[in-house]
Formats: C-alpha cells, structure tokens, sequence
C-alpha cells in the first residue's frame, strides 16, 4: 500500500502525526529563515521561518511558519495554532500559523 498524495496541507494530516492530546517541546530558540529560490538559485529574500519540535513517540519534526513568529526558551511546552501537514514521497512537511506557551 502506498500513502495517498493529497495535493496540500491539510490539519487532518497533521493529526496522523501530531498527537494533540500529548505534549510537545520547542526545541530552538531562534527561528530557521527559509530563503526564496528562483531558476534553482537562492535568492536574499526570506520566504518564511522554520523552527524545531519534539513529542513524545515521535521522532523530532521542523515547522515551517510564513510569518517571524517568538520562540521562547529551550524545551518550552508550546501548542500550535492550525498545523497542517502534506505528505510527499514518504516525506511528511508540517507549517503552522503560529504558536502559543503552555
């Protein structure tokens, strides 16, 4: 059986992956600035952030965030605001909104 290709990201994915009944860790402290390519070359322009996240039984897993958002101290409790996940040749990509402290 092969994973269904959906064609974005959609919350629902998120919570094959995602358990929001458990905790889950911000692991940076500074956001990962995701930069803009074009032609296959990277350009100065910053196309998003990206930052870190642990839980539980799941093995460690980046964020992508459109927007600069405030990470707070290392290992802090942190809930999502509209996670999202695509699947994409067995790879899974999650953004979210933003986030909140716990």
């Amino acid at each position: 059986m092969k994973i269904k290709y959906n064609s974005g990201y959609l919350m629902e994915t998120a919570t094959h992956y995602v358990d929001n009944n458990q905790l889950v860790y911000s692991l940076n402290t500074e956001l990962e600035p995701k930069y803009k390519y074009e032609s296959g070359q990277r350009t100065d322009t910053i196309d998003g952030y990206s930052a870190w996240f642990s839980q539980k039984s799941v093995e460690p897993f980046k964020v992508k965030f459109s927007e600069e958002i405030t990470l707070s101290k290392y290992m802090t409790v942190v809930q999502f605001e509209k996670l999202q996940a695509v699947e994409v040749n067995y790879n899974v990509f999650c953004k979210a909104d933003g986030i909140k402290n716990i």
